[in-house]
């Protein structure tokens, strides 16, 4: 649809909208806060916040009772920070509410609006959803698609410099927190989770001594698709390991995986490799695939194996998926270091 037309419809939506609360129509309630453990210091937000981002700057003028999450992963860091949306984006992976396993319990008995990214954002739906605030962190948003989705509500994107998709955790987390007038417990979030890796990290100070890998779980069209170091492999590093490095230079753009084929497998050799397999039947294809059972890390139980959960967590890369990683990964990694890993895909 052409931009022109796209932005006529919204703002028809919205006045819509306004034309019911005008006759009297009750507005939807606003959304309630999740379980308070979620968030100690819930209600210390101060108000109007403006925060940058790589279109400029938004300001939020009052605390946002109604919250959509456009991307692909900020509703966990909403959800941790007491902050039920009111609407959600579906990734992958069928999950009730596009909630994954970590985050439901924060979730409780919500029922947020599921949107879809697959033929770019529903704005119309959005729009229904008359949302107070818009985050868009992972979302691949364009200028475009800002300039359209301000017309319906503050919208918060990602920091200026930052890749379309999956960018600095960090820097995300820091970022919805912000939009929520609580950068401080934004950064409580962070510096609970790198006082849990670094915990790790001094408990095995041998990991400084050893290289790791972190690879999709199978292969794709002929090609295993592996992450290079700087892209959502944090997970290895902050526990000390050293990532195997040149990966970089098999990404066809930055921001994106190395591209390894067939021939090149003996690339990812490194003390430690991690496998985000998602079934049974991906880790037999990568079982089976070109001459990886010939590489030593898989051949000498160096290798591991993620379940389909697991990996979903290692991609989303949020405070609360981080978490549930370190907590089933950990002692996954001592068998590894050890040589003691199973060559299976987990049960």
């Amino acid at each position: 649809m052409h931009l022109r037309r796209l932005l006529l419809v919204i703002v028809s939506v919205l006045v819509a909208a306004l034309a019911l609360a005008a006759c009297g129509a009750e507005d939807p309630e606003p959304t309630e806060a999740g379980d308070p453990a979620a968030s100690e210091t819930a209600g210390s937000a101060v108000f109007p916040v403006t925060v940058p981002h790589k279109f400029g700057e938004t300001t939020v003028e009052d605390e946002p009772r109604r919250v959509v999450s456009v991307g692909y992963t900020e509703h966990d860091t909403l959800l941790q920070l007491g902050v039920v949306p009111v609407g959600v984006t579906d990734w992958y992976g069928d999950q009730p509410f596009a909630t994954w396993p970590w985050a439901q319990e924060l979730l409780g008995d919500a029922e947020p609006e599921v949107l879809s990214l697959d033929d770019g954002f529903q704005y119309e739906r959005i729009a229904a959803l008359q949302p107070d605030l818009i985050i868009g962190t992972n979302a691949g948003i364009t200028a475009e698609d800002y300039a359209l989705l301000s017309e319906i509500a503050p919208t918060v994107t990602s920091v200026e410099g930052s890749t379309q998709y999956f960018s600095s955790w960090t820097d995300q987390t820091l970022q919805i927190a912000r939009a929520l007038g609580r950068e401080a417990d934004g950064q409580e979030l962070i510096d609970e989770v790198d006082a849990a890796h670094a915990e790790v990290a001094a408990a095995h100070p041998e990991y400084a001594d050893l290289t790791a890998v972190f690879s999709q779980g199978g292969p794709y069209d002929g090609i295993l698709y592996v992450y290079p170091e700087g892209l959502s492999t944090d997970f290895l590093t902050d526990l000390g390991f050293r990532y195997l490095p040149g990966l970089e230079d098999y990404a066809p753009e930055v921001g994106s995986q190395a591209e390894i084929s067939a021939e090149d497998v003996d690339l990812i050799e490194a003390d430690v490799v991690v496998f985000a397999t998602e079934s049974q039947e991906q880790f037999d294809q990568l079982q089976d695939w070109a001459t990886i059972s010939l590489l030593p890390a898989v051949g000498e139980n160096r290798a591991v194996y993620t379940d389909e959960t697991l990996a979903g967590a290692v991609y989303f890369d949020t405070p609360l998926s981080r978490a549930y990683v370190l907590e089933r990964l950990a002692p996954m990694l001592e068998l590894a270091v050890a040589g003691e890993a199973p060559r299976a895909y987990p049960s």
